[in-house]
């Protein structure tokens, strides 16, 4: 009886030990133990997963099978019963699972690669993701990468979505970071990379609250900030101190585009008469100040109460798309918001959407503004934003920089703390007047 409770009591100490470890260090648990003991599990379990799943394939191999077995039962009754038990070497159909690779453990869960039997495609396991999410007890299975013949599965525990938080890191220029991915890296959005985003979402889905995460950001660079707000001003004038230029309505939005319009071709013609094919390719001195333009409802810029207004419609449509086309070589930048964007919106809006390679889709109202924003990325990116719930504001599905899409979720930013640094950053704001007259280089300098 003293060893029974000597070793009931080394495995209550066992236990009590390794619950703390999980509750106080999560991190070194989960490679120390909880990784370990999954990759065994996923290991055994596969090959039933893979059958469970169709992802099985039969192929024809030498076994040693029994020429014939004895009949046994009710059937042997009226049956020639057969004894002989001759063992021969011959080719039998046997059902193989996908060659699984080595498992690499994350902090969120793991990721393996597979090899592709013949015939199969990745839309194969992205069918069968969520099948093999639920076998294996984790939140969910993504494909996150694709390669001739191999396909890797992202395995993640929970959703690190439910609370967002950020580690502060020093700012580089034209880089933001609003808020975390779903494999739990930062989401990152840099301007240089992709420089125009399309942010779309219903009324309280986090889509200001991404525009506040933005402007926070980029208030402490050096670069200038434009609003359109054609809501009266009431989302973006909180912000002026650190806005260069504000339009709140169509006239000065008319205005205001035809200023960036000619600040463009100021700078074209100074990359041409320096021989630079953009603006970072010209000496320190004479690149000129990055531009990023916000656009609030983006849909009251093409909506028309009357006839009357087409021909400014069009004008402005016209304009932003220029923007939109050639505003990246000449560091100029678009983050274009709304909740309603649709083809019936006019050609204008359809044009301008294919310059906007960075979509980020919330929670929206109707299935033709998430077809809009990520119908012509992928699918199960579209199906993914439209199973965004209610109650999580700020969830979102993202396509950027790396190719793929992802879910993902913004730090919450009150009002306030965006307005707080757009008075604190206030003296970096750039006078438009003085941007937008300076007059083109035509020579380079000697």
């Amino acid at each position: 009886m003293t060893d029974f409770y000597l070793v009931l009591g080394v495995l209550a100490a066992a236990a009590a030990g390794l619950w703390a470890w999980r509750r106080w260090h999560p991190v070194s648990f989960w490679y120390g133990v909880g990784f370990p003991v999954r990759a065994v599990l996923v290991y055994l379990t596969w090959h039933h997963v893979a059958s469970g799943c169709k992802l099985t394939r039969n192929r024809r191999r030498f076994r040693l099978t029994l020429d014939a077995v004895p009949v046994v039962g009710p059937a042997a009754r009226n049956a020639a019963t057969v004894v002989e038990q001759k063992r021969r070497v011959r080719r039998v159909d046997v059902e193989r699972a996908p060659r699984l690779g080595i498992l690499r453990p994350t902090r969120l869960g793991w990721r393996m690669r597979l090899r592709l039997h013949d015939g199969q495609v990745p839309a194969d396991y992205e069918k069968a993701a969520e099948g093999i999410a639920h076998a294996w007890r984790v939140h969910s299975v993504r494909v996150v990468d694709v390669r001739p013949g191999y396909v890797t599965l992202w395995a993640t525990m929970r959703d690190p979505l439910t609370e967002v938080t950020l580690t502060p890191v020093p700012a580089e220029l034209l880089k933001v970071r609003p808020g975390k991915l779903e494999n739990g890296a930062d989401w990152v959005m840099d301007f240089r990379t992709v420089p125009h985003w399309l942010n779309a979402g219903a009324t309280q889905s986090g889509k200001s609250n991404l525009a506040n995460a933005i402007i926070r950001d980029l208030a402490p660079q050096p670069v200038a900030l434009v609003g359109f707000d054609l809501k009266g001003g009431v989302e973006f004038t909180p912000y002026a101190p650190r806005l260069s230029a504000l339009a709140t309505n169509r006239k000065e939005s008319v205005d205001l585009l035809s200023d960036l319009v000619g600040e463009l071709e100021n700078r074209m013609a100074t990359c041409r008469a320096h021989g630079a094919r953009n603006v970072w390719t010209l000496p320190e001195g004479l690149r000129p100040v990055p531009v990023v333009v916000l656009v609030d409802e983006v849909a009251e810029l093409f909506l028309m109460a009357d006839k009357s207004e087409k021909e400014e419609v069009s004008r402005t449509a016209t304009a932003l798309l220029r923007v939109a086309q050639l505003g990246r070589a000449f560091a100029v930048y678009l983050i274009v918001c709304g909740q309603r964007i649709g083809s019936d919106l006019g050609p204008g809006v359809t044009a301008l959407r294919a310059q906007l390679s960075g979509r980020v889709c919330h929670r929206v109202n109707d299935p033709e503004t998430a077809n809009m924003t990520l119908g012509d990325l992928d699918p199960a990116a579209l199906d993914a934003a439209r199973a965004i719930p209610a109650e999580t504001p700020g969830v979102c599905v993202v396509a950027g920089q790396d190719g793929a899409w992802h879910r993902a979720r913004s730090v919450y930013v009150p009002e306030h703390a965006a307005e707080q640094a757009a008075r604190e950053y206030a003296h970096l704001t750039p006078d438009w007047t003085a941007l937008v007259g300076s007059v083109p280089v035509i020579r380079p300098a000697a």
